[in-house]
């Protein structure tokens, strides 16, 4: 029998961890010099939520076939990713000095073969959802129990094979299938709704046939119980959780530059600045 592995019991524990999942991603990109940190910034309660409190894994049995696969379709946060995994027990703390150098495992976009905790490689926007129904009606035929999690992008949602893997998971029934989208509105060009509009978004995911559910991305309170529904769903769920672009750094907050620009020396250490003053970094 698979058991989850669970390190925080309440949401003051969860932002803990949000916190210094946030310090990290700020410190390896300034330390890389290149990078994405406002769409890393704006899902790591996401992440910290699926991984402290909802997927079923445990890192000492990182192969368990009825382990919970979580793809991280927006592939250039992947320093979020690899910031909650070391906290979470999959790779060590000191990796994520080495994001991006030459011969690090931690490249600018998960690679599967070279991080533990990594079910697929990604980077190539629009893809992770149709890897996401794969693995899910695998299985299904199979007769597995684990679920499977993606987490989008909202400009990545302009790519027509999103869609097409939604029409497929309606159409097999995929209930355990579950689609986050990090609804920050802004991509690399600008605003999502000026570049090409998704608007009325959550309409487009009930029209497509899945159970669908709006929150704020960033408050755990109302996260964790839109994962509580998991159980009882016959349809794959989609939850549209709207968040802020560089959220808790606020020269990166909504805006658009900072999605794939390292912070220089100063700007790193204002950033930090900021965290430890709004968050309790423990």
């Amino acid at each position: 029998m698979f058991e989850t592995f669970e390190l925080v019991s309440n949401y003051t524990e969860l932002q803990s961890v949000a916190s210094r999942i946030r310090k990290n991603i700020i410190e390896m990109i300034a330390k890389a010099g290149s990078g994405h940190p406002g769409g890393s910034l704006s899902c790591v309660e996401i992440l910290t939520a699926l991984y402290f409190k909802v997927l079923r894994l445990n890192p000492e049995y990182p192969e368990d076939m009825d382990r919970d696969r979580f793809i991280l379709s927006k592939g250039h946060a992947a320093p979020a990713l690899y910031a909650t995994l070391a906290e979470f027990g999959f790779i060590p703390k000191d990796w994520l000095h080495s994001l991006r150098k030459f011969g690090s495992p931690l490249q600018g976009h998960p690679d599967m073969k070279k991080v533990p905790g990594i079910e697929i490689s990604t980077g190539s926007l629009g893809q992770g959802l149709s890897v996401g129904v794969g693995m899910a009606l695998g299985a299904k035929i199979q007769k597995l129990g684990y679920r499977v999690f993606v987490l989008l992008g909202d400009g990545e949602c302009q790519e027509g094979q999103v869609w097409e893997a939604a029409m497929a998971a309606s159409h097999y029934k995929l209930n355990n299938l579950i689609a986050i989208i990090d609804r920050n509105r802004l991509q690399i060009d600008g605003n999502t709704e000026e570049v090409m509009s998704l608007e009325p978004f959550v309409e487009k995911w009930k029209a497509f046939g899945w159970m669908t559910l709006e929150i704020n991305g960033h408050d755990f309170g109302e996260i964790i119980p839109a994962f509580q529904i998991i159980p009882y769903i016959s349809k794959p769920l989609a939850i549209v959780a709207n968040t802020v672009k560089g959220k808790g750094v606020s020269f990166m907050e909504n805006n658009v530059d900072w999605h794939g620009k390292a912070p220089k020396a100063e700007e790193a250490e204002e950033a930090l600045k900021e965290l430890q003053g709004v968050y309790e970094l423990v």
